[in-house]
């Protein structure tokens, strides 16, 4: 029973709860990210390298089948057809989304940490010098002042 009870108690700890929602929060930021480059930034990166398609960049290291009936340049064709193939251009756009997901993170990280950090306050006054201070002061000048 005591592991159950030990169980319950890490369960339950903020810091793994929290770890839970950032990991769902993540996947669920993670199919944005893999949109936003796959459906916006891959086909302008296309336009500007003149229509390069990167998800058909590869380079085919096994034969092709006698029985293959697909198309010799499709990635996707050959991947199913069960040739092996050297697929660079699916790795760019995975690098592509990676790059972008840091750099998010990155951001919300350091918005974060800009929230925790005290504000910058303004010089406050000094505070009031205290009685016993004051009267030490007087001592020690009518001091000085008896021996001239």
């Amino acid at each position: 029973m005591s592991m159950v009870k030990e169980f319950k108690e890490f369960a339950l700890k903020g810091n793994v709860m929290d770890l839970a929602v950032g990991v769902i929060i993540g996947g669920a930021f993670s199919s944005i990210v893999n949109s936003v480059v796959k459906d916006l930034i891959m086909p302008v990166i296309g336009v500007v390298t003149g229509g390069l398609d990167f998800s058909n960049l590869f380079v085919r290291l096994g034969h092709i089948p006698a029985t293959y009936k697909g198309n010799p340049d499709s990635y996707k064709d050959l991947q199913t057809a069960g040739v092996a193939v050297f697929g660079y251009g699916s790795f760019i756009t995975v690098l592509i989304n990676f790059i972008i997901l840091a750099f998010i993170i990155f951001l919300m990280v350091k918005f974060i940490n800009n929230l925790r950090r005290p504000a910058e306050a303004a010089p406050a006054e000094p505070a009031p010098t205290p009685e016993d201070v004051l009267l030490l002061r007087e001592i020690r000048d009518s001091l000085k002042n008896q021996q001239r």
